[in-house]
C-alpha cells in the first residue's frame, strides 16, 4: 500500500535552481530533499530532482506555479528580436524535418538559424529499485568529456547530411551556427529563447504517432507553455513543410484581447504570402454573438492588411475537440494552425491540456503557437 509520506519528484532543475526551489519550498514549511547531486562538480547544469512527501504535493505545485527563475517581461519586451531562428535538435529525424523548416524560413526571413542540442551526464545507474528512488553516483569528468564528445561526433554527422541538402541544393544556403549546451532540453531552450529572443522557435514533433503518454512531458509542449517566442511545431508526416507552400491557415480564436497581438505577431511571418486566414471559433452551442463577434475581428485584418484573403467559420463541435478540429482541417485543406496561447497552471496542463497540446499529438498539420500577452 502506498504510504502518503512516500517521496516523490515534484520538479527537476539544475543544481542552482533546485536549491532556490528547496529553499522556497522550506520556507513555506514543506520539507524537500535534492536528489542526483554531482558529487565532483556540482555546478555543472544537469538533471537534479527536488522531492517532497506526497502529501504535501498539493501545496507545493501551488507554490511552484507561483516560481518563475528566468522571466523579467520588462527586460524581454524592451529588446528587439534577434535576427535569428532557433532550431532545437535531437538528431532524430524530427529534428531534420524541423531543419527543413526552419532553414527554409530563415530564407524567407533574411536571417540565420541557431542548430542548439541540449543534453546531459547520466547521473543514475542503469538499474532503478523499486518506486522512484535512485541510488546516487558521482559522475567523475571523464564521463562528462565521453558524453560531449559522442554528442560532438553526433552533431557533425548531422551537419554533414544538412550540408549535403544544401549542396544538392534542397534546401537553401543560409548562415547556421551549432551550440551543444549541458541541461534539460525544455529548460536550455526556454532560457536561450528568453536570453536572445530569437524571432522563432521550430520544433520538429511526432504528430499523429505520439502517444498518449507523452502528452504531459513532451519537450515541444513544455516549450510552448515556458517560452514567449513564437513556436513552429512541425511534425515529421507534414505534407507542407514550408511557409510559402502554404496556401491556407487558419487561426483559433476565443476572443481574448491578447489574440490581436498574437495576430500582428502571426502576419509578420504571413504577410509575404498569397494566403487564405480562416478565422474559427470552437463553441459547444451556437450563439449568435460569437459570430458577430468573428466578423468584427475579419473586418479589423482587412483594414490592417488590405490583401488578405480572410474567411470566418463557427466550428460546432459535439465530437472531441481533437476530431473536431482534425476533420475541419481536412474538409477545409488547411496547411496550418495557428493560435494564441496563455500560460496555463501544472494543474490544468495535466488534466485539461490546451489546444496547442492536445493538437500536438493528434495532427500532422503544423502548429504556430504565439504566447498572448496577458
Amino acid at each position: 500500500m502506498k504510504n502518503k509520506d512516500d517521496l516523490v519528484t515534484v520538479a527537476i532543475h539544475t543544481y542552482d535552481k533546485a536549491h532556490i526551489l528547496k529553499s522556497i519550498l522550506e520556507s513555506e514549511g514543506i520539507p524537500a530533499v535534492i536528489h542526483g547531486i554531482r558529487m565532483i562538480d556540482p555546478v555543472v547544469p544537469g538533471s537534479v530532482r527536488v522531492r517532497i512527501r506526497e502529501s504535501d504535493l498539493p501545496e507545493a505545485l501551488r507554490i511552484i506555479e507561483q516560481v518563475d527563475f528566468t522571466y523579467d517581461v520588462n527586460r524581454e519586451e524592451e529588446r528587439e528580436p534577434a535576427r535569428e531562428i532557433l532550431v532545437p535538435i535531437d538528431f532524430s529525424d524530427y529534428s531534420f524535418t524541423a531543419c527543413e523548416f526552419g532553414f527554409r524560413l530563415a530564407h524567407d526571413l533574411e536571417c540565420d538559424v541557431k542548430l542548439m542540442h541540449a543534453f546531459f551526464t547520466p547521473l543514475y545507474p542503469a538499474s532503478i529499485p523499486i518506486g522512484d528512488y535512485f541510488t546516487l553516483q558521482a559522475v567523475g569528468k571523464e564521463v562528462y568529456e565521453d558524453t560531449r564528445g559522442k554528442v560532438e561526433k553526433e552533431m557533425a554527422l548531422f551537419v554533414q547530411k544538412l550540408e549535403e541538402e544544401i549542396a544538392a541544393e534542397e534546401l537553401p544556403k543560409v548562415p547556421y551556427k551549432t551550440a551543444l549546451v549541458e541541461g534539460l532540453p525544455e529548460d536550455e531552450i526556454i532560457d536561450y529563447s528568453k536570453k536572445v529572443r530569437p524571432m522563432a522557435i521550430v520544433m520538429g514533433t511526432r504528430g499523429k504517432d505520439a502517444k498518449e503518454l507523452d502528452l504531459i512531458g513532451s519537450v515541444t509542449a513544455e516549450v510552448m507553455d515556458g517560452s514567449r517566442t513564437p513556436i513552429f511545431a512541425v511534425p515529421v508526416g507534414a505534407k507542407v513543410k514550408q511557409l510559402s507552400e502554404m496556401k491556407r491557415v487558419v487561426f483559433l480564436t476565443n476572443f481574448q484581447q491578447r489574440e490581436f497581438k498574437a495576430l500582428d505577431i502571426m502576419m509578420q511571418f504571413l504577410k509575404p504570402y498569397p494566403i487564405t486566414l480562416f478565422l474559427a471559433h470552437l463553441a459547444k452551442k451556437e450563439d449568435v454573438w460569437n459570430e458577430i463577434k468573428l466578423s468584427g475581428i475579419r473586418n479589423l485584418l482587412i483594414e490592417r492588411y488590405p490583401r488578405l484573403q480572410t474567411e470566418y467559420r463557427l466550428i460546432d463541435f459535439s465530437a472531441s475537440l481533437e476530431e473536431t478540429l482534425e476533420n475541419f482541417v481536412q474538409e477545409n485543406a488547411i496547411d496550418m494552425i495557428s493560435l494564441s496561447s496563455s500560460r496555463r497552471n501544472i494543474f490544468a496542463r495535466i488534466f485539461n491540456p490546451g489546444i496547442a497540446r492536445r493538437m500536438l499529438f493528434h495532427s500532422d498539420t503544423p502548429l504556430l503557437v504565439i504566447k498572448g500577452m496577458t
